[in-house]
């Protein structure tokens, strides 16, 4: 079930530049900005392009289930360019390799610390490297299993069990690992579940509306609480 639309009013005084404590000077999100989904083109030799319909879908659901202003596409951008700071979603996925330089470890920890998202969603076979990866952003902040009290699984739907597993991969249950820095979660990584197949058209992957659905709602949930969440 949808939750109230309260929340609208947070997504906004988000976007107002007020922080709290952590400055955010790097951000170019503005209140008249349509907000998007950024793509992370990464290096490694993962494919960082794979399911292609899927964020227009996520946005699409966005808006309409929201009335939150977002743009029709996705931005493709990298660790190391201006457009990062366009954005206060990355999203990550793929089924290879992933390397970060120095310098986008650098930029990555930053971008997190002043307020932006990152959500890894492991397409099956980026596991072992972004786990390697986050890592080296976060060496003083382990990933941990998010509990199912947190607001990610329940700020727009309900989700008592946590995230939902959309395709088989190995068999194992799905489960949503994440980075906090202090109360606020800066990444979270979609392991065992494959998100973004359910986002993707339904003649893709012909998975059943049920699935889809579900993975459209941990969708909207996530990017809800990415430029709600209090920094």
């Amino acid at each position: 079930m949808m939750r109230s639309a309260v929340w609208l009013g947070v997504v906004g005084l988000a976007l107002t530049g007020q922080r709290g404590t952590v400055p955010r000077s790097d951000f170019r999100v503005s209140r008249s900005s349509l907000l998007t989904i950024a793509r992370l083109h990464y290096d490694g030799g993962g494919d960082w392009y794979a399911n292609p319909s899927s964020l227009p879908n996520l946005l699409t659901a966005i808006r309409t289930r929201t009335g939150l202003a977002v743009a029709d596409r996705e931005r493709v951008v990298t660790l190391t360019g201006p457009e990062l700071w366009d954005v206060p979603y990355l999203y990550m996925t793929g089924h290879g390799n992933v390397h970060f330089s120095d310098a986008e470890l650098k930029n990555l920890r930053r971008y997190l610390e002043q307020g932006g998202f990152l959500h890894a969603d492991d397409c099956y076979g980026m596991n072992e490297s972004f786990r390697r990866e986050i890592a080296r952003v976060f060496p003083d902040h382990p990933m941990v299993e998010v509990p199912l009290s947190h607001p990610i699984y329940h700020l727009v739907y309900d989700f008592p069990k946590g995230i939902p597993k959309i395709h088989y991969h190995d068999g194992l249950p799905a489960q949503g690992f994440g980075i906090f820095l202090g109360d606020r979660l800066v990444v979270y990584y979609s392991y065992q579940s494959d998100l973004g197949d359910g986002w993707e058209d339904p003649d893709v992957h012909h998975d059943p509306p049920e699935l889809r659905e579900a993975a459209l709602r941990m969708g909207v949930n996530l990017f809800t609480y990415a430029v709600s969440a209090k920094r």
